[in-house]
């Protein structure tokens, strides 16, 4: 093997290993909206396109995605749902709108979605939500609109919320 087609090896190696890296991190956001899909209850199959075999969640209804690839909108509104939120949704870091108003989901608000610091607005009224609201929702700075109403939630409004001064509607 002579030295030229030994380095042409090393570098496509290395670049076949680079696009599985890629494709690893693209489908954590396609993995996190799936892991809310299986724990969501869909009688209307709204979900339907949602396929965790395809390289990531942008061929999806209902979900919108930016120039790079990232989810920016998931949008569940009046979808007949129900089940729980998850945890994981706060893996989407450029998440700016979720959607998921009028819907039967129950179970408490994760305080994970504190971490979706560029999140504008959070619509998760008319559903069956209970416990608290999480003190987490205060580091959104961004937020806009954060519709809660309309659920069984107890305690009182976090303090940190109102240090939010782009917040609108609450």
């Amino acid at each position: 093997m002579s030295t030229t087609s030994g380095s042409a090896s090393v570098w496509l190696f290395l670049l076949f290993g680079f696009l599985q890296l890629l494709k690893l991190s693209g489908n954590v956001e396609g993995d996190a909206l799936n892991t809310l899909k299986s724990n969501l209850v869909d009688p209307n199959n709204v979900l339907q396109s949602w396929d965790p075999t395809l390289f990531d969640p942008c061929t999806w209804f209902h979900v919108t995605c930016n120039s790079e690839n990232s989810v920016t909108r998931v949008d569940l509104g009046n979808a007949n749902l129900s089940g729980q939120l998850v945890s994981q949704l706060g893996v989407l870091s450029n998440l700016q709108y979720l959607e998921l108003f009028n819907n039967n989901i129950t179970g408490t608000i994760p305080a994970e979605l504190g971490t979706l610091t560029n999140l504008v607005s959070l619509d998760l009224y008319l559903n069956s939500l209970h416990g608290t609201i999480p003190d987490t929702l205060g580091k959104l700075e961004k937020l806009r609109d954060l519709r809660l109403n309309n659920n069984t939630l107890t305690g009182n409004i976090p303090m940190a919320l109102t240090k939010i001064q782009s917040l609108q509607v609450l």
